[in-house]
């Protein structure tokens, strides 16, 4: 059994991508999931006017923005490998959804126009992935366009994200002139077709001088070309299997999604290089991926993926050991135990029911509202994986329902909305008649709120921004947080009753702060 349990992890790699909205991400995803035979040839990608929607953008809202906002997971088998995909929102709005999605996945790869460089979202989401450490690949894309100077680019990626980079391949040409890519580790060279370009043809060399490059590339490009690769052995750095786990050094693959040009290239050394599923700390230690025990935690909830049908979807990571069909687990943060009936796994909206899954896998359960984001489930034992922030919030309104009949489908839609992550809500502290807000990261996460409840609930809100930029969870010492209760301005509770301050900017946090010095006030909903 062991072995087995060993070779079924082994065989996972489970990946996030992250990139600027329209730097070719659906594209990317597309193509990935056309390799491994999971949609029978990669769609046309959605223009404004375009009725094809890709696969991953499913929410009505996303068709119509052309944004993905939320997270979807895609599962797909190449080579022996098992993969899974996870999506995340580009729209810096929903950076916590996708710092959440990121606690699910091994690694990520990074996608970058080649015209466009690293852009300020590329940047934050980077940041994002560097907090929890894990190996970045970084796909330059647009190839077939003209673009910036590749060396330009990797100066640019080591200045901005602090990052080295070794490029796996390198482009020959660029736009009009673009003629294929050099595999640096193979000694493989591509030919771009313009005319057909996923028919590639493969040249084996013996590495760039082979003089069959010459009769294959015009003699400028080629002396161009053979130059920049000897720039790049004498010096770049050199390839380091270790810094690349690490997250010290970023894999560079160049190509074209649209074109599915260097996807497949990028996707053979990525499964060699990307690690296998890696286990969680929980509050008992490091759990392995390769315990038998089975254990997971939810990273997202989703509210309505199939509107027929007004279901609620737990995503959930599985961390170690195999999930078997309609196994009972403990539901550590209830206490209670509870029968795990029809999981799915998917590709996008469709599903499938699975009889097993395995470290590295995300499921869905079906959720009558059992549970949270960030919710540990373990098959035996009661430890729980450590739990996952909410990020202050950065703009706050007052919401009501319009209808007062309405009210109660307002109340749940609130209540779902919030479990997903999709929103926080405070409600007002001493306040008469009590007053619910709304706390987002993003001005964009209020459209989606506005728009989820009166589409998926028939609830129209009336949003009143309020002038708060900061909320600080605040505890301390009993006296002293009596008092602050009694005389601060603008308390609210959160979901689970605790004192969040509100403050319309720096200089009021910092006067609260100094008047009640023996109170800590937390950015996040940690509280150690």
């Amino acid at each position: 059994m062991g072995n087995n349990l060993t070779e079924e992890i082994n065989s996972r790699k489970t990946f996030a991508i992250i990139s600027h909205p329209d730097a070719g991400k659906t594209t990317l995803t597309e193509k990935l999931l056309y390799f491994g035979g999971a949609i029978r040839e990669a769609g046309s990608i959605k223009g404004k006017k375009s009725s094809k929607h890709a696969t991953s953008d499913w929410m009505e809202i996303e068709k119509q923005r052309g944004i993905s906002v939320t997270s979807s997971v895609m599962e797909f088998q190449y080579n022996d490998h098992h993969i899974n995909i996870l999506d995340t929102p580009g729209h810096e709005d929903f950076s916590e959804d996708t710092y959440r999605t990121l606690t699910a996945a091994d690694s990520a790869t990074m996608l970058i126009d080649a015209a466009k460089g690293v852009e300020a979202q590329t940047e934050k989401l980077f940041k994002v992935c560097s907090m929890r450490g894990i190996p970045i690949f970084t796909f330059i894309n647009k190839l077939d366009r003209q673009g910036r100077d590749p060396f330009e680019l990797m100066e640019e990626m080591e200045n901005l994200l602090g990052i080295r980079s070794y490029p796996m391949n390198w482009p020959i040409g660029m736009g009009m002139d673009f003629h294929g890519i050099f595999d640096r580790q193979t000694n493989r060279l591509e030919i771009y077709n313009p005319t057909n370009p996923s028919h590639v043809e493969i040249k084996e060399t013996t590495g760039p001088e082979d003089p069959i490059l010459d009769e294959l590339i015009e003699p400028s490009l080629l002396e161009q070309f053979r130059e920049e690769i000897e720039l790049l052995d004498v010096a770049g750095d050199p390839y380091d299997e270790d810094r690349i786990i690490n997250g010290e050094l970023t894999p560079v693959f160049f190509g074209s999604a649209i074109s599915n040009f260097g996807v497949q290239n990028f996707l053979e050394h990525f499964l060699r290089l990307a690690p296998a599923p890696v286990g969680r700390e929980s509050d008992e230690g490091y759990i392995h991926p390769d315990r038998q025990e089975f254990s997971g935690f939810v990273f997202k909830i989703q509210a309505n993926m199939n509107p027929k049908h007004r279901d609620r979807i737990a995503f959930l990571r599985i961390t170690s050991g195999k999930y078997s069909q309609a196994m009972h687990v403990n539901h550590v943060r209830i206490g209670k135990s509870m029968r795990l009936a029809q999981p799915t796994q998917f590709l996008a909206q469709d599903r499938n029911i699975i009889q097993e899954a395995y470290a590295g896998d995300i499921i869905g359960l079906y959720d009558p509202g059992t549970f949270r984001i960030g919710d540990t489930l373990v098959e035996k034992s009661n430890f729980q994986f450590a739990e996952m922030p909410h990020f202050s919030p950065e703009h706050f309104a007052v919401i009501s329902v319009k209808d007062a009949m309405k009210h109660k489908s307002f109340e749940k839609g609130l209540q779902q909305l919030t479990e997903e992550g999709a929103v926080q809500l405070f409600h007002t502290f001493n306040r008469y008649p009590e007053q619910q807000i709304i706390g987002v990261v993003g001005v964009l996460q209020f459209e989606v709120l506005e728009y989820r409840l009166k589409n998926e609930y028939h609830a129209d809100i009336r949003l009143e921004r309020l002038p708060f930029s900061i909320a600080r969870w605040v505890d301390g010492e009993n006296s002293e947080l009596e008092q602050f209760k009694k005389r601060q301005k603008n308390l609210t509770l959160d979901r689970d009753g605790r004192i969040v301050a509100l403050f319309d900017n720096e200089f009021q946090m910092r006067t609260a702060q100094d008047k009640y010095p023996e109170l800590t006030f937390y950015e996040n909903s940690f509280l150690k």
